[in-house]
């Protein structure tokens, strides 16, 4: 398998980009990230001091020229909802541009909820047949990434594929955790399995396999095919990993196209923050001199709702409180008063107050510290409010009888946990 892409024609990319309708999965409930989800589906979660994870697909999106987007939602959406009024409201109608929300609405004879991948796209079927794209990509709303799709959409229509699939290079002991595929010498799927035991292995490179990233470029007209087929179809989960792919493999033409630099041809950044320690380690990563995901790149911003706040303020140069913040990121609107931060992500609008250290931790916004407290290796969830002297991550057997503490010793504290009741937490 070449590790190099071919180089595209812009125009070429740009009438390709310009007719494709991108679909963004993001009703999931993410339960794995425990109470983070309580009130709040898991592509509205913030993430990275400013954003939600939902942003960096959209982001995705508007940098690669795909300006015609749909956002399936159905899990505790308001919070989602929200942020999209507030941050994607930008395109313009005029230009054929939009984001697009398409709750679950109970459009068929059954009348039920989004049932699956496949189901949840088929329920919206005579929307996207009256826009008649070229192609739709399919995306998940809960992955941290940077991709230029147009590269992805050019390799698709240069192979004549039915079908192509995103493909990150693992090592086998990871793919058992992924739905896997086999290809030949030319990235043509012959098979496609989900979380095998003993994965098939990538042309040329005995360690590593070819997982799917939940990444999926479909010949609109194909797509509705396939759609109608699998409604149709007894037995079905109406999956796309599941059902939907499996069929399709030995009678079209399902291309793999694997995720890599377009420099290096290394294995490009990407992040399943699906858990509560992998969410955590995704933040800190962000701390690091020369993070994999550089957030500070302007030729791929990351788009969001720009909040109306001051700049980060720190206060106090005593001896026995300064307000100081070392490695860490610290977002708008907050005050560092006479406190320490180290190693850690501070979201908008927190406030930590004097003789307080927090190590190692991401403080979600809103979040306000009281007076001599020591916290380390924890997430405080948006508006908690910390009383003084509170001390977490410091004994486990302690915090367990209070907050929720992950597998990995990550302490998750809500507004619940803390006797403060928040109707829920957006």
């Amino acid at each position: 398998m070449s590790n190099t892409e071919p180089q595209h024609h812009d125009r070429f990319v740009s009438h390709l980009t310009r007719n494709t309708i991108a679909l963004i999965l993001a009703g999931g409930r993410g339960s794995r990230l425990k109470n983070m989800t309580d009130w709040r589906a898991k592509p509205a979660v913030p993430f990275g001091g400013k954003f939600r994870i939902i942003d960096f697909p959209l982001s995705n999106c508007i940098n690669s020229g795909i300006r015609k987007v749909g956002i399936l939602t159905q899990y505790k959406a308001d919070s989602l909802i929200r942020h999209l009024q507030q941050g994607w409201g930008f395109m313009r109608g005029e230009f054929g541009e939009y984001v697009d929300i398409m709750p679950a609405q109970q459009r068929h004879e059954d009348a039920s909820w989004y049932k699956g991948t496949a189901d949840a796209i088929f329920q919206n079927i005579d929307i996207l047949r009256s826009r008649s794209p070229d192609h739709i990509l399919v995306l998940a709303g809960d992955h941290i990434y940077k991709m230029d799709y147009g590269a992805m959409l050019a390799d698709h229509a240069e192979k004549n594929a039915d079908l192509t699939i995103g493909c990150l290079e693992v090592s086998l002991d990871e793919a058992k955790e992924f739905g896997v595929m086999h290809v030949d010498e030319n990235r043509r799927v012959k098979a496609f399995v989900e979380k095998p035991e003993n994965p098939p292995t990538m042309p040329g490179k005995d360690d590593s396999a070819l997982a799917s990233m939940g990444i999926y470029i479909f010949n609109a007209d194909f797509l509705f095919e396939q759609l109608l087929e699998d409604a149709d179809t007894a037995g079905s989960t109406h999956d796309f990993g599941h059902d939907i792919i499996p069929s399709v493999i030995d009678k079209y033409n399902v291309n793999a196209y694997p995720f890599l630099d377009l420099q290096s041809g290394e294995q490009s950044y990407w992040r399943d923050v699906g858990t509560i320690d992998a969410y955590w380690a995704a933040n800190m990563e962000l701390i690091g001199v020369e993070p994999d995901l550089n957030l500070y790149d302007q030729t791929w911003p990351i788009w969001t709702h720009q909040a109306q706040t001051p700049p980060a303020k720190f206060v106090f140069d005593d001896d026995d409180r300064r307000g100081e913040a070392i490695d860490s990121m610290v977002s708008g609107g907050c005050v560092i008063s006479g406190s320490t931060i180290r190693h850690s992500l501070v979201f908008s609008n927190v406030r930590v107050n004097s003789y307080s250290t927090v190590t190692d931790s991401l403080l979600l916004p809103e979040v306000n510290i009281a007076r001599h407290c020591r916290i380390s290796k924890a997430i405080i969830e948006k508006g908690c409010q910390i009383p003084e002297g509170t001390v977490i991550g410091e004994n486990r057997e302690e915090d367990e009888k209070r907050f929720q503490v992950s597998q990995g010793g990550v302490v998750l504290i809500t507004p619940d946990m803390l006797g403060q009741k928040r109707h829920y937490v957006r």
